[in-house]
């Protein structure tokens, strides 16, 4: 190969990497937008938020973040308590998620039995099937039982997450060797052991995927809260950012738009400290292949 074709191909691949390098400069640029534009107007008055929509500055951010969280924690509730227990609910929910998920996938995909196409048909039209249409059996069943104002009672249904268990059945297909489970069973370690010691650590990057979405999806969740939930004391926090928006007379944006920074900060802290996961996943992913 000639010098000049080298030349032309050095030449087009250094085109090539700076437009991919532009493409992703604007598209990260584009998904931290929203979050850029929330945190500033959480340091905006109402009156600002009014007059411009959108804005990179504030005219007094110090004084009306003050304004805006005096607002914010004068309402009869406390965003503490709010805090915690959204906390509480999200990291239960996520751990019952994702662990029992884990391991109804890997009887699904490490045993041979005799209904188990038929279960995992059933699981498939499970996923089918909106929340919304099983919430009115799921409170008469929370009521007549008398767990109304329990916190558990939107951690325990995490243990059955269908969508969870499709999704770890299929990575664990194309990533779990069943010679290292019978190697393992030929040297006497037990089914919960292998699963704990084995199967999990093979999980990680979708185990972190999982609990990444589940952990939002527990954090924002605001019907089921609503409709169990009627003691202020174990009121969520979306629930409390939602209960700004009850005066008709007058709409604090900026006590919202701090509400829902407060909301989105543990949001973004388990992202960052589950995504290198994900990372180290992929490249163990590309160095086997």
């Amino acid at each position: 190969m000639s010098s000049v074709s080298k030349s032309s191909i050095e030449r087009s691949d250094k085109v090539l990497r700076v437009v991919i390098y532009i493409v992703s400069i604007f598209f990260s640029i584009l998904t931290l937008f929203p979050f850029f534009l929330m945190f500033i107007n959480a340091t905006r008055s109402s009156a600002e938020i009014q007059r411009y929509a959108v804005s990179f500055i504030s005219e007094h951010p110090i004084q009306n973040l003050q304004k805006n969280w005096a607002v914010f924690n004068g309402k009869d509730f406390h965003p503490a308590t709010g805090f915690l227990n959204s906390f509480i609910i999200s990291t239960g929910a996520t751990i019952l998620n994702v662990y029992f998920s884990s391991l109804t996938a890997y009887a699904i995909s490490a045993y041979e039995w005799k209904f188990r196409d038929t279960f995992n048909a059933i699981i498939m039209a499970i996923m089918m099937i909106p929340g919304t249409v099983t919430m009115i059996g799921f409170y008469q069943a929370v009521y007549k039982l008398g767990l109304t104002n329990k916190l558990s009672m939107l951690i325990l249904p995490a243990i059955a997450a269908p969508m969870t268990v499709f999704f770890m059945r299929q990575y664990l297909q194309a990533t779990l060797s069943m010679e290292i489970v019978q190697s393992a069973r030929i040297d006497g370690a037990g089914e919960f052991r292998i699963f704990n010691q084995i199967v999990v650590p093979l999980m990680k990057p979708a185990i972190a995927t999982q609990a990444i979405f589940g952990y939002v999806a527990s954090w924002n969740q605001l019907f089921t809260p609503l409709i169990l939930l009627t003691n202020k004391k174990k009121a969520t926090l979306p629930m409390m950012v939602d209960l700004l928006n009850g005066d008709i007379y007058r709409t604090e944006f900026g006590s919202i738009y701090l509400g829902l920074s407060i909301t989105v900060l543990p949001l973004i802290i388990v992202y960052a400290f589950l995504s290198r996961y994900i990372v180290e996943g992929v490249a163990l992913g590309g160095v086997k292949s």
